[in-house]
């Protein structure tokens, strides 16, 4: 560890909040569930046990649905989403959250643990929560 320098970790910049959808519902109908607007990803939930979580965010209903015009209410979760996600543990520290998000073409993650959603981390997050709490 560098001297001098703080360990910052994931669950210390994620957002707790976040919106988890049936992958059955359609896109308009999970839109008009969302409690978390500023998040602009929806967590696809398990069917059970056994599946594994989901993503869709905004820019994969716009060039899914929007820029192929398709009607969002015909749409289904399910049909756009992202699966299985690559998710962060909540004591990654965020230099290698970072670095996965590079990696990956990837800008944020859901931060997972026990098999249990905690929220969500994004670049935002860990610029204004993480490297920028000793700045402000």
């Amino acid at each position: 560890m560098n001297k001098g320098k703080q360990r910052i970790a994931v669950r210390d910049v994620m957002k707790p909040e976040i919106d988890i959808v049936d992958g059955m519902l359609t896109v308009t109908e999970a839109m008009r569930n969302m409690e978390n607007h500023d998040t602009r990803t929806l967590i696809v939930d398990k069917r059970d046990d056994e599946d594994e979580y989901g993503v869709v965010m905004f820019g994969d209903i716009a060039r899914q649905v929007l820029a192929k015009n398709l009607s969002p209410d015909r749409v289904n979760i399910y049909e756009i989403m992202s699966k299985p996600v690559i998710s962060v543990h909540p004591d990654m520290d965020v230099r290698y959250c970072v670095r996965l998000f590079d990696r990956f073409g990837m800008s944020r993650a859901p931060v997972i643990e026990g098999g249990k959603i905690l929220g969500l981390v994004s670049y935002t997050d860990i610029v204004l929560r993480g490297l920028m709490r000793d700045v402000l």
